[in-house]
């Protein structure tokens, strides 16, 4: 972030999307939630874009995704999110009462664009367990 030019706006844009999210984690509204989450996810590789030197971490099949994702979401109203980590792979967010409607898309649609054809299917739980 040294040096680029959005950095402050960046920074100020985080403040204000961490303000939100106590609210909306409170709430539970996960609408609200998945947009945040994309919209960081977003920002963070439109700066890796924007520094200097530029750095591009997506690739093509990201934004497939992405897209799909997108067009999924409006046909069916489903709250599925996605967000990224600093690389090309993408993490989806939904509710677990939705995982039964959502896994026929992601095997049919997203599974074909996965590296190798394989993903991680992962939730989120109470913590590390001791074996």
């Amino acid at each position: 972030m040294e040096g680029n030019p959005y950095a402050n706006a960046r920074y100020q844009q985080a403040t204000n999307n961490l303000d939100q999210l106590v609210g909306i984690l409170q709430s539970g509204d996960v609408h609200a939630f998945g947009q945040i989450a994309e919209l960081e996810a977003l920002t963070l590789h439109a700066l890796m874009m924007s520094s200097q030197p530029p750095y591009l971490l997506m690739k093509p099949n990201s934004l497939a995704m992405i897209e799909k994702i997108r067009q999924y979401r409006l046909e069916t109203q489903h709250p599925l999110y996605f967000t990224l980590d600093a690389g090309p792979n993408l993490h989806l967010l939904y509710p677990t009462e939705i995982a039964g409607q959502v896994a026929p898309f992601i095997q049919a649609e997203l599974l074909p664009l996965c590296e190798e054809g394989k993903y991680i299917a992962d939730r989120v739980g109470t913590g590390p367990v001791k074996f």
